[in-house]
């Protein structure tokens, strides 16, 4: 029963510290996860495809492995980044930035589903999904130097 109640409810000192629609980031950010695990499934299954055993991160034979591995790691590089930009531009704009994420998020399976084809310049039909990390990082920045200035201003 206890556990329903939490469900149900949102901590209220966790609720007076961010922003109102700030639920909204926090699904953005948990659609990181499905994609990571969508893109970790496509590596499994060309592993299996292309016989490409563990512990080896390429093959040495298939150009169409290498590019579904290369899509998947170019995500995991990038993941870091996105998820600063979400969190810290979510509290800038927390709509704003949930939507961008959702954009920055299908960009990267369209990416891997391009990349994937084993021509890498077909991974540029996902480049639209920069479009929501640049929006990402405009937010973070505008938070920061609305911060500086109003650590000046008082």
């Amino acid at each position: 029963m206890h556990l329903m109640n939490a469900i149900k409810t949102v901590n209220p000192h966790l609720q007076q510290g961010l922003p109102r629609h700030y639920g909204w980031v926090v699904l953005a950010g948990s659609g990181g996860f499905f994609v990571n695990y969508y893109l970790a499934g496509r590596v499994m299954q060309a592993r299996k495809k292309f016989g490409v055993e563990y512990p080896d991160m390429y093959s040495k034979d298939s150009k169409e492995f290498n590019c579904v591995q290369r899509s998947h790691q170019n995500y995991l590089e990038s993941m870091p980044f996105f998820y600063f930009m979400l969190v810290f531009g979510g509290l800038q704009a927390p709509r704003c930035s949930a939507a961008c994420a959702a954009i920055y998020l299908a960009g990267r399976v369209v990416y891997a589903q391009g990349y994937s084809t084993g021509d890498p310049k077909k991974r540029m039909r996902g480049a639209f999904g920069y479009i929501g990390l640049f929006t990402l990082l405009l937010n973070t920045v505008i938070l920061g130097g609305r911060m500086i200035k109003a650590a000046y201003d008082n």
